[in-house]
């Protein structure tokens, strides 16, 4: 009983840490003057509490994990709402593919040259000129 106890305890403070980000990011989102989905600024604020260890990674980890073991579920209705408009999605297929294709290109071209500059390696006239 006391196991079960302690383990509802953590699920119930990893929730509850999950949704205090999600409810300042959807809070911050409001204000800005610009869209930008509330979830991705609760993730960047619970990545800064994670890093800036206020709050500790093991808190957080068991609502993580149920999550994670859960996704599949949270994928049903994105997949139904798919198959109710599959029409509009057939006719857009086309410019759909293309915006893929295109961002996924971009994408690694991005990350290529980024991964260029950060990697690259500074001959001795470079060191002696930093």
């Amino acid at each position: 009983m006391l196991n079960l106890l302690a383990t509802s305890g953590r699920l119930l403070r990893a929730f509850i840490i999950l949704y205090l980000c999600l409810w300042a990011g959807n809070g911050i989102a409001t204000l800005l003057p610009f869209a930008l989905p509330g979830s991705i600024i609760g993730m960047l604020i619970l990545f800064a509490l994670l890093t800036s260890q206020l709050v500790n990674i093991e808190w957080v980890k068991p609502g993580g994990h149920l999550l994670m073991r859960n996704m599949l579920l949270l994928f049903i209705p994105i997949s139904v709402g798919i198959m109710v408009w599959w029409q509009v999605l057939l006719a857009q297929f086309g410019p759909l593919m293309v915006s893929c294709f295109v961002s996924t290109f971009l994408v690694l071209l991005t990350v290529g040259y980024c991964s260029e500059k950060i990697n690259r390696v500074k001959t001795p006239t470079e060191q002696d000129d930093a």
